[in-house]
């Protein structure tokens, strides 16, 4: 049996397992999908003992995505983005991998957004925010960081050669943009939105990184304005379907992940 898994704290509330123990079944593939929660000071200790186990592969999740980079051997992107999420056993040693990019790239091109030479905004600066404009950046889009603290979104700017902006930037930035990337927690809690539904328009694509609940405030506003709206399971699909062809080698049944999660969510 090929076992997979989870590495994070808490890892209780999450998705993944359901996800990824579909695209086992509907490929008659004989794995498991199973959680580890570690303290936060064992996260190397957890590493050494999959790799030692035969684990084939780990998803790594809050808070260990930043610690994992010195912890395995990440590519490039990983080590752009500066946080690692899927680590693969299959090589000499652990490599590290971000496939929260391929999430938000796979996500628009499942709605049929195309982000090369568009203009977009990322609302929020952190790990999500991070992983979204990457994504953005290397598929050739003009990224526009907007964050409630400047000095975290010119940071993230500089990386992906975009430009910094303060919150109250938002109404003039959406206007003239073509993607719109929610990668804050707002509307996850409250029924609000980060971006004025003012500034809202038909030839947006809007992506909202929050999944609970998958009917965000922005979401609907943006759909009222006549916008492509993609809620944020599909961010979440897409980022599990990546490391299951990290792992496997194989095309995801990315049908019967999206059925599996959606049930759960």
């Amino acid at each position: 049996m090929d076992v997979f898994g989870l590495v994070g704290n808490p890892v209780g509330h999450s998705l993944s397992p359901p996800m990824h123990e579909a695209a086992y079944d509907e490929l008659g593939m004989d794995a498991r999908y199973v959680t580890f929660e570690p303290d936060p000071d064992a996260l190397g200790a957890a590493i050494r003992g999959a790799e030692a186990l035969g684990i084939r592969g780990l998803n790594v999740t809050i808070p260990f995505k930043q610690d994992a980079l010195d912890l395995v051997e990440a590519d490039d992107l990983a080590a752009r983005v500066g946080a690692v999420n899927t680590v693969d056993f299959s090589g000499a040693a652990p490599t590290g991998h971000n496939t929260d990019v391929a999430g938000v790239q796979r996500a628009f091109a499942h709605h049929d957004v195309t982000l090369a030479g568009e203009t977009a905004v990322v609302v929020g600066a952190g790990g999500a925010g991070r992983a979204a404009a990457f994504a953005l950046a290397d598929s050739d889009a003009a990224v526009h960081v907007a964050n409630r603290t400047v000095e975290t979104a010119e940071s993230l700017a500089a990386d992906v050669g975009g430009t910094a902006h303060g919150l109250d930037a938002l109404s003039d930035l959406v206007a003239d943009a073509d993607v719109v990337v929610n990668a804050t927690s707002v509307g996850m809690e409250e029924d609000e939105s980060p971006v004025p539904a003012a500034a809202l328009h038909a030839d947006l694509a809007v992506l909202d990184a929050v999944y609970a609940p998958l009917e965000t405030r922005l979401l609907r506003d943006a759909a009222a304005a006549g916008a492509t709206t993609v809620d944020g399971a599909w961010m979440l699909l897409f980022q599990g379907v990546e490391a299951f062809e990290i792992w496997t080698g194989r095309d995801a049944p990315v049908d019967a992940m999206n059925r599996a999660l959606r049930a759960r969510l």
